[in-house]
């Protein structure tokens, strides 16, 4: 098990990756969502505030880093004319489970409610950009994805208290931010359209 004090290694993995995107942003070369980013920004401060209220100590600022990135890119959208709004049926899914997961909070008083929903709407939240990735690779860049997925092996290693609350944020993170940089980087979208091209 590393020191806990790791996750402020682990945070910075967090900023670098996320202040690469949005200076991508601004120059033109990735085209975020601007609804799927805002959500990014949203949900990790549930389940950071959520992982507060159950004890969780210093391994709480990764969940928090995940949610401050995504406020850049968001910001730095809106100097990029080729950055959208386009709110989709998931983006709505996202957005009532959020608000699900402060109901479920507020009433039960278990931050793990609240973690786990927001988990749930993270990852649907990520849904359009994960199939953007396969489709339109060169939209997207890999940087946030892979520190994203750094930060949340460090910070999963510091862990000795192995309950939901520490683990299930970070674990979430590694599986998603991994998969997402593996699919941009290695173009992995190709293979799967060619398979099904071929069907």
């Amino acid at each position: 098990m590393l020191d806990p004090r790791f996750v402020i290694f682990a945070s910075l993995f967090n900023l670098v990756g996320s202040a690469v995107y949005a200076y991508k942003t601004f120059k033109g070369e990735t085209k975020p969502n601007r609804v799927t980013w805002l959500l990014w920004m949203l949900v990790p401060m549930i389940a950071f505030f959520a992982e507060l209220q159950e004890g969780v100590g210093l391994q709480a600022l990764m969940t928090f880093m995940i949610g401050f990135g995504p406020l850049i890119v968001f910001i730095a959208s809106f100097l990029n004319k080729q950055s959208y709004w386009q709110i989709s049926k998931l983006d709505w899914v996202c957005g009532i489970l959020s608000v699900v997961a402060l109901l479920a909070w507020k009433v039960s008083g278990h931050g793990d409610i609240a973690i786990g929903f927001s988990v749930l709407a993270d990852a649907l939240a990520g849904l359009p950009t994960l199939i953007k990735s396969l489709k339109n690779p060169q939209s997207e860049h890999y940087a946030p994805y892979l520190a994203s997925a750094i930060s949340a092996g460090i910070t999963l290693l510091t862990i000795s208290n192995w309950t939901f609350a520490y683990y299930a944020f970070p674990a979430y993170i590694l599986l998603f931010g991994l998969g997402v940089a593996a699919i941009i980087h290695f173009r992995l979208g190709r293979l799967f359209f060619r398979v099904e091209a071929a069907q």
